[in-house]
């Protein structure tokens, strides 16, 4: 009997053991469910302000990009043939605040959509062709050409006044002096070539360099070019190479942007702001760039970091203003690839043991 009721007192213990145990099981899945839906609505919340502080930020660059285009069209448009010295120190001031405007949007790239890049790009590219447009018909200037000669004319044979007739601004290593292949007569690069502008067009299987008196925040144009070697010594403003295959151009911090465009079968090395490239196959670009490269219309088209150097770069980039210790040479945007969730096809990098380290 007293062993019945032990059994019985056992039982009755190990139920009140048990019963507390499970109401404390209870609160405690009810606590992880309800942590689980704070958790989440604070994900959403966080969520919500994000893309509101970047609608925000969007919403700020667009009013003030529009409004400091705006400021300068008008100071471009109310810009007439008048005093010389007024005029050019007008031209400089506008492309002063146009590169400011090209930074801004540098600085502005991650909180904004594919299209506002795309607009706000072709924006300061009309800024850039209007500015250039005033420069040719305010300030005309002797544009940079050059004399054409047949490839197998000797040094010897030139008169002095054939050389007298060549522009001396630029020097090719192998003897040439600054000419480029072609028809006969002058020719001049194409797009339009100011005061503040410099060039070499229509040559091939040739080098060339040109040192910082010559391209030193200035604009440089670089132009139907074949199997040509080109090394730019300082700190241009701005770079644009059109129409260019097989070629090597190597060249110093440029202060803004650089645009390439049909280029194919070549080796780039720069550093900028900001790299475009458009209609380009099968190019390797070494490169240090503070915003992000964009390309349009590209395939085959490799990246490397830059490696280039020469006596004195440090001085040029102190120039420029370019920020040495940013280089986003692998954040490349493709405006023909939008998916972000497989890579694009259109561009690579270039693996190590691939890369260039010794230039000539």
């Amino acid at each position: 009997m007293e062993a019945v009721v032990a059994s019985e007192k056992g039982a009755c213990h190990a139920n009140e053991d048990e019963e507390p145990s499970g109401k404390s099981n209870v609160p405690e899945r009810l606590l992880k469910r309800d942590q689980e839906r704070q958790e989440e609505l604070l994900r959403r919340k966080e969520a919500k302000e994000s893309l509101s502080v970047r609608e925000e930020k969007s919403d700020f660059f667009t009013s003030a990009f529009n409004k400091e285009k705006a400021a300068i069209e008008d100071v471009l448009s109310g810009c007439t043939e008048g005093d010389g010295g007024t005029t050019a120190t007008v031209l400089e001031e506008v492309s002063s605040r146009i590169q400011q405007l090209q930074k801004f949007l540098n600085d502005s790239m991650a909180f904004l959509t594919q299209y506002e890049l795309r607009q706000a790009q072709a924006s300061l590219q009309k800024l850039q062709s209007t500015l250039g447009e005033k420069r040719d018909k305010l300030m005309p200037k002797k544009k940079f050409t050059f004399r054409s000669r047949n490839a197998g004319t000797s040094k010897s044979k030139e008169s002095p006044d054939s050389k007298k007739e060549d522009s001396p601004g630029s020097t090719a290593v192998d003897g040439t002096e600054g000419r480029a292949g072609g028809s006969r007569g002058p020719m001049a690069v194409d797009g339009v070539i100011s005061e503040q502008q410099c060039g070499l067009s229509n040559a091939d299987s040739q080098v060339f360099v040109k040192g910082v008196d010559e391209i030193q925040q200035s604009d440089v144009l670089l132009t139907h070019l074949s199997n040509c070697k080109v090394k730019l010594l300082g700190s241009p403003s701005t770079l644009h190479i059109k129409h260019v295959r097989d070629c090597e151009i190597l060249c110093g911090p440029v202060s803004s942007s650089i645009f390439l465009d049909h280029c194919s079968g070549c080796t780039f090395a720069f550093s900028c702001q900001q790299l475009r490239t458009h209609n380009t196959t099968d190019c390797q670009v070494y490169l240090h760039v503070t915003s992000r490269a964009i390309i349009e219309d590209c395939s085959g088209v490799r990246f490397a970091p830059f490696s280039w150097s020469y006596p004195g770069m440090e001085a040029d980039f102190e120039v420029s203003g370019l920020d040495r210790a940013k280089n986003n040479w692998s954040q490349v945007d493709d405006f023909n690839w939008l998916s972000a969730e497989s890579p694009s096809p259109n561009w690579g990098v270039i693996p190590e043991h691939e890369r260039k380290s010794e230039w000539d």
